[in-house]
């Protein structure tokens, strides 16, 4: 009889942007090993808070520079495939993010795509059902990323 795996805990930015028509678009990045669209996260840092460790993550696999929210929009949950083909479940918190600048030079480019989405785009485009309605959601109510963007601003 084995025991129950423990679900792992990681941190996601939910990198966003106005375009020039003033729409709200979310940053996607590819994962290393499928391509699969999904938001730059990784694993808790013990010397970050976690919404500092979500911001690193973003600049590390997106170049995205910008203002996190140290306030988590929700969370998610994902089985993530280890190269020895065992699977962790993984809750994954999520940090908005607004974004100022995208580096042309990131650590992980050479890795990975990332391409601007709507949100509706970019629910269908996730396999992860939960992160799927999060973004679902946002794209409703887009208050939160409001106050986020004044808050950012005025930083």
């Amino acid at each position: 009889m084995s025991a129950t795996p423990e679900t792992a805990e990681q941190i996601a930015a939910l990198p966003v942007h106005r375009d020039k028509k003033g729409r709200l678009r979310v940053l996607m990045v590819t994962s290393r090993d499928r391509g699969r669209w999904v938001m730059p996260k990784g694993w808790k840092m013990d010397d970050k808070k976690d919404w500092q460790a979500a911001k690193i993550e973003a600049l590390e696999e997106a170049g995205a520079v910008g203002f996190v929210s140290d306030k988590a929009i929700g969370t998610y949950h994902y089985d993530k495939r280890l190269e020895n083909g065992r699977a962790i479940p993984c809750e994954v918190t999520v940090y908005p993010m607004i974004v100022e600048k995208l580096e042309r030079r990131w650590k992980e480019r050479k890795e990975r795509k990332r391409r601007w989405f709507s949100f509706g785009k970019a629910a269908k485009l996730v396999d992860e059902p939960e992160l799927s309605d999060l973004l679902k959601k946002q794209a409703k109510k887009p208050g939160r990323l409001s106050e986020l963007e004044e808050r950012s601003s005025a930083a």
